[in-house]
């Protein structure tokens, strides 16, 4: 292959650079930030700004792709000696090193594009975005809580969407960005639970690992009451109505579901709770978060 034909855009290694960054899971961020975005419009000028709501698509597309490149880089070797990520595109060679940097590179530069083509705040905040995306995979190597991170990381998803439309600091997306950090540092709780043996045998650090399964499971419990109060406290906050309380009774529903199929001894539906119920709150949620705002007056 010349030189020029390898600099061309190569579709195979375009999917699976994709696979890599597990694109489709984006379901988990998304909807928040499209939450707290619609919010910022609705208490603005009560319009969708739909070039706005794009950028912001864009920005946490971006961002999360950027992450999960780094994340695979900086775990290759650790993943490969995981039997359950032993398959994953770096450890097999599906995908180079090299091209997931340039994946990593185009995808952070395509997010500060996009924050620099919303507002100077936005802009100015960026790089603090992107720290905690490339500190949380060196988190296992030094502290029992990366989960921690994860959830910090995930956090400015809602808060960084409401600057992006508002060019300001909002205290209700904070409280929208905390529930959402608590919520996927407690799904991860769950998720990394089913790593425990190759995590302890290979100096992983992790609260499963280090406190065993039926203290993160708990701990994982603990979050989601925390997420859940916190959600209370941004419908408050933002005077929600009927439409986004029904929502917040059906991710509480979710919840119940999620710790009902995961058990201490019985992991064997960890991917149900992880990948099909978390996904469901998302959408469950945005989707009513946006009927109440329709019916309150906000116009498309």
């Amino acid at each position: 292959m010349t030189s020029a034909a390898a600099a061309l855009p190569q579709p195979g290694r375009t999917k699976a650079f994709l696979r890599l960054v597990m694109i489709e899971h984006s379901v988990f961020a998304l909807p928040f930030a499209y939450i707290a975005a619609l919010t910022a419009m609705f208490q603005l000028d009560k319009n969708i700004h739909w070039g706005k709501l794009l950028l912001v698509t864009i920005a946490m597309v971006g961002l999360r792709t950027f992450a999960m490149a780094c994340n695979r880089i900086i775990d290759r070797e650790l993943d490969a000696r995981n039997p359950r990520t032993a398959n994953r595109e770096l450890v097999t060679g599906v995908v180079s090193v090299r091209s997931a940097w340039t994946g990593a590179i185009v995808a952070v530069v395509v997010f500060l594009g996009a924050a620099a083509l919303l507002n100077p705040l936005c802009l100015a905040l960026a790089p603090v975005a992107v720290v905690p995306m490339v500190v949380y995979p060196y988190g296992k190597r030094f502290t029992n809580f990366p989960h921690a991170i994860l959830g910090i990381a995930q956090a400015m998803g809602p808060v960084g969407a409401w600057i992006a439309i508002t060019g300001e600091w909002s205290w209700d997306a904070a409280i929208l960005g905390l529930a959402v950090g608590v919520w996927i540092g407690g799904f991860d709780l769950i998720f990394g639970s089913q790593d425990v043996h190759a995590d302890r045998a290979h100096g992983v650090k992790s609260v499963p690992a280090r406190f065993g399964i039926p203290a993160a499971l708990y701990g994982a419990r603990a979050c989601h009451a925390v997420t859940t109060l916190l959600l209370v406290w941004y419908a408050l906050a933002t005077d929600a109505g009927a439409f986004f309380w029904i929502g917040l009774v059906i991710v509480v529903a979710a919840f119940l579901y999620e710790h009902t199929v995961v058990k201490p001894h019985d992991l064997s539906r960890l991917n149900r709770a992880f990948f099909q119920v978390n996904g469901f709150i998302g959408i469950a949620l945005f989707v009513c978060a946006l009927l109440d705002l329709l019916v309150r007056g906000l116009t498309v």
